[in-house]
Formats: C-alpha cells, sequence, structure tokens
C-alpha cells in the first residue's frame, strides 16, 4: 500500500519587484502554516519522504510545517521539476519514486497539484487552496511505478478555511 499527500505551498506575497520564484510568505501564509501543521500532527500524517518545491514561498512552508511531522533533514528533497510543474511531470515524479518509501509527501504549487489530484483521485476537486493538504490511498500499488489515473482514494482534505 502507497500514500501520496499532497501540500500545497501557504499564501505568499505578490509583490511585483519580485520573481515568482523568489516570493516569500505573506502574513496569512505565516499564520495558516504552523496551524496546518498542527493539523497534520493530530491526523498522524507521517511521510517517509518530502519531496519539495524550490521556490521560497514552497521551502518556506516545508520549514514551517515539517519539523512537526517529525521529519529529519534526510527525509526531505528540494526537486526543481516541482516548480511550474504539470500533472504528467509530477505524476512521472511520483512513478520514480523509491518503493521503500510507502508515504510520499510532495509541497508544491498549483495548478499543476489540482490537476494531479483529478488525475488521480475517484473524487474531484475544483482547487487545492494554498495551504491546503490532500491525501490519497492506493491500496493496491506495491510499487509506484504502477501508479495508473483515477487509482487513489481519499484519506482526507484539509485546508486553512476547513472547520
Amino acid at each position: 500500500m502507497k500514500q501520496l499527500t499532497l501540500l500545497r505551498h501557504a499564501k505568499s506575497c505578490w509583490d511585483n519587484e519580485l520573481p515568482d520564484f523568489e516570493r516569500p510568505l505573506n502574513k496569512r501564509g505565516l499564520r495558516n502554516a504552523p496551524d496546518m501543521a498542527e493539523r497534520l500532527k493530530a491526523r498522524k500524517c507521517l511521510p517517509d519522504i518530502a519531496l519539495v518545491s524550490p521556490a521560497k514561498r514552497a521551502r518556506e512552508t516545508a520549514c514551517i510545517i515539517l519539523p512537526t511531522m517529525g521529519l529529519e533533514d534526510d527525509q526531505i528533497r528540494l526537486d526543481e521539476r516541482i516548480y511550474e510543474a504539470g500533472s504528467g511531470l509530477l505524476f512521472n515524479l511520483i512513478r520514480e519514486t523509491d518503493d521503500g518509501f510507502k508515504h510520499l509527501l510532495l509541497i508544491g504549487h498549483n495548478p499543476g497539484f489540482t490537476d494531479l489530484w483529478n488525475f488521480l483521485a475517484r473524487e474531484k476537486v475544483r482547487n487545492i487552496p494554498t495551504c491546503g493538504v490532500f491525501s490519497l490511498n492506493f491500496s493496491r500499488l506495491k510499487s509506484w511505478d504502477e501508479l495508473e489515473p483515477v487509482s487513489g482514494k481519499t484519506v482526507f482534505m484539509d485546508y486553512p478555511k476547513k472547520k
């Protein structure tokens, strides 16, 4: 059995002076990320590895959330392919994951994350909001390279405005 969790970065600043890649989290993002970290801890969401977009807002989100989840530095990897990736590239990235990892966490961006979710999940969504965490279980999957469309069952969906 495999589990995939998608975490969209927290809300970021829209300063036109900065390139998109360098946009940091804004006040709301800095407030929401610790709250989501506590929710993930309460859910006992324990990934084996996290692949993180190198964009500043994704890295900042990871730095806030991952320590609360108990991930160590050797379980966190920056992967430049996640930044601006579409669902096809993300799908292939997942299929390349070492089978020793049962629970994979990706931290990145829309629209790729929402498109990937809708490609893999039976339950469709319009949008994964900022700092949203959506998780799928693949009960029959023994190897990541066997991942197929519409094969995931929703474990949970959570986001800052969900009560």
